[in-house]
């Protein structure tokens, strides 16, 4: 009876993670601020990548008293079929993360119902659910989904009518459903001080196929 496929976990180019986020993930975009990347094997075989940042806005770790270097986004998981468990891999990564950080004490990291996720590798890995985040708006540009963000470092101003100026006419606003949020405290210390804001985890709302998808 021969075993489940051999798993690497390691370090990897930025230009290898683009790779997989612009093939493998849904939203096909890389971020484009500071990142930690990790690529994942299976027998040899690149099969994802896993993405630490410091996330689309520089308010993420304020609601729980961290400064700036004491924290980061779990910013993109994204990998092709595989037998891994994504909870599993994620976990490998942020031992790695730890090790190289000692000073990280949180990660934070988000679910997008309207893409038919709701956080199942995270309640997989003992991550706390801490709710969902407001509704938010975003762009519609050439087809493509924007975060506002990603606007704005093209040069553009955050709203309407700059976007349909820079990008066309054709540019519109779209209204999404704010997305489920979870935490992953790297020490005793902040696990206890986060513990009351956990809340029950969402009802799955993907299949378990989706589920080994990138989140």
């Amino acid at each position: 009876m021969s075993g489940g496929p051999s798993l690497r976990v390691d370090y990897c180019s930025r230009e290898a993670a683009k790779y997989a986020v612009e093939k493998w993930h849904y939203s096909r975009q890389m971020p484009t601020f500071k990142l930690v990347t990790f690529g994942v094997w299976e027998d040899d075989k690149f099969v994802g990548t896993v993405i630490f940042g410091g996330g689309a806005t520089p308010n993420l770790l304020k609601p729980y008293g961290l400064g700036q270097f004491e924290g980061c986004e779990l910013v993109r998981v994204s990998m092709t079929t595989h037998k891994t468990p994504v909870s599993r891999v994620i976990a490998i990564a942020l031992r790695m993360l730890r090790k190289a950080f000692p000073g990280l004490r949180l990660v934070v990291s988000f679910a997008d119902p309207t893409e038919g996720h709701s956080g199942g590798i995270y309640k997989a890995g003992g991550w706390i659910y801490t709710g969902t985040m407001g509704d938010a708006r975003y762009y519609k540009i050439n087809g493509r989904i924007w975060h506002p963000r990603s606007v704005v470092q093209k040069g553009c101003s955050n709203s309407l009518e700059a976007v349909q100026k820079w990008f066309g006419p054709g540019a519109t606003a779209v209204i999404k459903a704010g997305k489920h949020r979870y935490l992953m405290p790297l020490d005793d210390a902040m696990r206890e001080q986060l513990a009351p804001l956990a809340q029950p985890y969402p009802a799955a709302v993907q299949s378990e196929a989706r589920a080994r998808e990138a989140l």
